[in-house]
Order: C-alpha cells, then sequence, then structure tokens
C-alpha cells in the first residue's frame, strides 16, 4: 500500500517500480531460486499501459506457479506432467488481481502440486530461506515466501489447502493469512479447491498489505459451489476499530499425531500468550478434543485420492497414460495410495474428518481464537522433508504397481501419520474446519531463524482475526528484523 500510495502521488511510477523489483530479483535470485517462470515482457507491457484505479495500482507482484492461471503463461505446478501447459484464460483470483492495480512479473517455485511443506521440486530445483542458504522456506509457497523475504517484493500470491501460507510465513519470517473457506475465489476452471481445504490469498510483510489485498479479492464467484459469509465491514476499515477483549485459548500440544514442538517453537507461544495478556485478553492452556490420529489417517488419504485424480485428469493433457517417470517418488506414491482405496474407506475417512470439525466448532463456542505454534520445528535443511522415510514402503509399492489392491494401506497410513505430521502437527485442522489462520513473525531463534506463531478465529470471522493481529503488529512490529540474503538496492523503497 506505501508502494501505492508513492504511484498516486505521482512520486515514483509503475514503470520505475516494476524496473526496481526486476533488479532485485536478478540480484538475489541466482541463489534463492524463488522466481521460476519470467514474465518481464508481458509485465512492462502492463505497467507502461493503463492501469486500473485499484488499491494496489502499479504495485509489481508474483503468482505462484499453482492453482490461479495467467492467460499465455505457463502453469505447470512444479510437475513434468503438466511441463508446456499453457492456460489460454485468466483465473477469476487473477482477473481481481489484476484489476486492483498489481503487476504479475514472474511465477513462484513450489513442490510438485503443492504436496510438501518445503519446496524442493525436481522440475525447478529447491528454493532457498533467505535467512540461511540450503534451507527449506517451507512450503508449498515457498518461493512466494522467499522472494518477499528477500525484498524483491511486499507481498506475493499463495495457496493454503494444509498450511502452504502459514508454513512459509513461519519459516521466512512473514505475515501469513489463511482466509475463511471460499472467501476467495476458486474459478472458473474448478467449483472447489482440494475439498474447500485450500484458499488462496497472498504472504505479506505487514497485516495492513494482507487484509487490502483481501478486500480486493473477496467476494462470491457464480460458478463456485459455495461462498463465505460477507463481512459486516472491509478487512482495512477492521483495523481501525477499537482492540476487543477476547477469550484466548493456547497450546503447544500436537493438534495432530506426531512428536512435541521443538523448545523454539513451545516458548514463542508461551511469550505471545503472555504479549496477549498484557493488552489485555483473557488467555489460558485449553484446546479442542479429537481423535488426533484417526484425523491424520483422513487427512492423508484425502491427499492421496487428490493426488491420483489429479493424476489421472492429466492424462487428458498427456493424451496418454500418466507414467511413474512423469512425476516425483512421493507423488507416485501417494496416487498408488489413492488408487488403493476404496470408496467405502474413502467416505468412513470422510466422515471421521467431519467429526473433528464439530469437535473444533464446539471448542471455539467457548474462545474466540486459538494460540499455537505454526509449524513443530525451526526452518530445516534441504533434504530433511522429502519422503526418505517412506523408502521401504515405496519400494513395496513399486513392487506391487500392478496390482493395487494389494497395497498395505494400514501400514502406509501408519508410516505417513508418524513421520509427515511432525514438521506441520498445527496447520492441517483448519483447513478441514475452514476458519480463518495466520501465522505471525514475532519471533527469532538464537540461530537467527524465524520462529511462526499461530492464531486462528471462528469461522468467518477474519476481521476479527486482521484486528487482533494488527494490535500485536502495533506493539512488536512485523518488519523489524531483515534476513541476510537481500535484495533491497533502495532502502526508501523497502
Amino acid at each position: 500500500m506505501g508502494l501505492a500510495a508513492l504511484v498516486k502521488k505521482g512520486e515514483v511510477s509503475p514503470v520505475e517500480l516494476l524496473e526496481e523489483a526486476i533488479t532485485r530479483a536478478e540480484r538475489v535470485n541466482g541463489r534463492l531460486n524463488a522466481i521460476v517462470i519470467g514474465m518481464h515482457v508481458i509485465a512492462r507491457e502492463r505497467a507502461r499501459g493503463e492501469l486500473p484505479d485499484g488499491p494496489f495500482r502499479g504495485v509489481p507482484f508474483l503468482m505462484k506457479d499453482m492453482a490461479s492461471a495467467y492467460a499465455g503463461v505457463p502453469l505447470q505446478a512444479a510437475s513434468r506432467l503438466y511441463r508446456g501447459n499453457v492456460p489460454a484464460h485468466h483465473a477469476e483470483l487473477t482477473e481481481r488481481f489484476l484489476r486492483a492495480g498489481l503487476v504479475v512479473f514472474g511465477k513462484t517455485n513450489s513442490p510438485e502440486f503443492g504436496i510438501l511443506p518445503t519446496t524442493e521440486p525436481e522440475l525447478y530445483g529447491p528454493t532457498h530461506n533467505p535467512w540461511r542458504l540450503g534451507y527449506s522456506p517451507g512450503g508449498s509457497s515457498g518461493g512466494a515466501a522467499a522472494a518477499v523475504a528477500a525484498g524483491i517484493v511486499p507481498m506475493a500470491h499463495g495457496g493454503d489447502g494444509g498450511g502452504s501460507i502459514r508454513i512459509p510465513a513461519a519459516c521466512c519470517g512473514l505475515f501469513g493469512f489463511k482466509p475463511t473457506r471460499a472467501r476467495t475465489p476458486v474459478g472458473p476452471d474448478v467449483s472447489e479447491s482440494f475439498y474447500g481445504f485450500a484458499t488462496e490469498h497472498v504472504l505479506s510483510r505487514t497485516v495492513r498489505d494482507s487484509a487490502a489485498a483481501l478486500d480486493a479479492t473477496a467476494g462470491p464467484e457464480s460458478t463456485a459451489m459455495y461462498h463465505a459469509p460477507a463481512p459486516y465491514h472491509g478487512f482495512l476499515d477492521a483495523l481501525g476499530a477499537p482492540p476487543e477483549k477476547l477469550r484466548i485459548a493456547f497450546t503447544t500440544e500436537p493438534l495432530l499425531h506426531g512428536a512435541d514442538p521443538h523448545p523454539d517453537n513451545r516458548r514463542a507461544v508461551e511469550e505471545t500468550a503472555k504479549l496477549l495478556e498484557k493488552l489485555g485478553h483473557h488467555v489460558e492452556p485449553a484446546r479442542p478434543r479429537f481423535d488426533a490420529r484417526e484425523f491424520a489417517k483422513g487427512f492423508f488419504l484425502h491427499f492421496s485420492a487428490l493426488v491420483a485424480a489429479e493424476i489421472r485428469a492429466s492424462e487428458d493433457f498427456l493424451g496418454r497414460p500418466a507414467r511413474r517417470e512423469d512425476v516425483e517418488r512421493t507423488t507416485w506414491l501417494l496416487n498408488l495410495v489413492g488408487r488403493s482405496t476404496d470408496a467405502g474407506t474413502f467416505v468412513y475417512y470422510r466422515r471421521k474428518l467431519f467429526e473433528v470439525q464439530r469437535a473444533v466448532a464446539g471448542f471455539f463456542q467457548e474462545y474466540d481464537v486459538l494460540l499455537t505454534p505454526t509449524i513443530g520445528r525451526p526452518p530445516v535443511p534441504h533434504g530433511t522433508l522429502l519422503a526418505k522415510g517412506l523408502e521401504e514402503g515405496m519400494q513395496e509399492l513399486v513392487a506391487r504397481l500392478d496390482r493395487p489392491e494389494l497395497l498395505r494401506l494400514p501400514r502406509l497410513l501408519d508410516m505417513a501419520v508418524e513421520r509427515a505430521y511432525a514438521f506441520s502437527p498445527f496447520t492441517p485442522v483448519f483447513n478441514v474446519t475452514g476458519q480463518p489462520s495466520a501465522s505471525v513473525p514475532l519471533h527469532w531463534n538464537a540461530e537467527g531463524l524465524p520462529i511462526g506463531t499461530m492464531l486462528t478465529a471462528r469461522f468467518g470471522e477474519d476481521a476479527r482475526l486482521f484486528r487482533l493481529c494488527a494490535q500485536i503488529e502495533e506493539v512488536q512490529s512485523f518488519r523489524a528484523r531483515r534476513p541476510p540474503v537481500h535484495a533491497s538496492a533502495s532502502p526508501g523503497l523497502s
């Protein structure tokens, strides 16, 4: 919003801002690998033309290589399956970003199909965390997070189906807000994204930019199956309202089956709880109770079924059956699990996820907000979150490719639940419940790595959550630190 204000005053032009952003990208992207598809020609033409008079008129922007299409630009989801896929029309969310005046000049890296909570795809190579090269920026919106943290742009597009905005925000020291289910559009080519678990928005440095971006993009679309309840007032306007005294629960116990969080992540929650108490909120330890292991299994099965459906759908684009070598090992593993799951088992676990949704909704009748760690550990080195632990299971699967009904599904579920949720045992619950949830960058550990803290509000109460995050930001700035790998060439614009 600060850059847009400079444009509006005539102190800087959209062309100048775009060239500054391109210069910044060229300065650090060789080390970070955050931007994987350039759009400089398209962006320069747009910046020179008549831009809409939106809230972000002339501001450079990056979109994730996932979900929302930009006409004429490859949309590959970091997968060899979709190499060369070029959409003919914009997604509705892209249209709304453009109507807001944003100038898109590139696409950012993600894991294949957005599956993993780290950004290390085989197609594009790994993205590095600006706080420490060789470390993961999180995922799946890891390229977006790295670009914003490094100062290439102040805000970038992301998507969140299991934590994919909040996890990279936590790893890169940013504000990452996942809106209420169906708050932002997913069409026109789909009517629902990942059973409604996934939603798209932005990663930013400030609460203000995130709220203004949601004002610009929120609202129903004709092709959607449903939409979120409309806010009483705009999200940006909500930031100026007097702070409410909220009833806030906090916990550091994993919501999903997994190891206890790292001491750094627990400490961040405890310190944030004290801060919230000083701000006048009622804060006490509490958490929703449900069968975490059954939830973890159900979420894993839903993800596997989605991957299997995606690979099947890709065959229409390929004009042939998908092959093992078309995708990464983890992707093929999930495809096999999805193919081997019978419909009765899938629906049984769908009911289990709905049981959790009802239990969590009951908990939020008593509390306005839940405070937890965003993730279970500080940022980790590259390779840590790849599927090495499933290697033995993969060998079993590969040996049974022709007989998917023989796959040992219970054993694979146990392996996935034990290993996959140690890093992210908090975020997926609120994708299933559809609640607004945000990672705030309040803490850094002794190694200089960011530690995110997560706040989650009731379904539909995005404005209340924004207001609380803004209150925290006012007393403890989110912009106080700068990572070692930073692109700033003009401190006055950073």
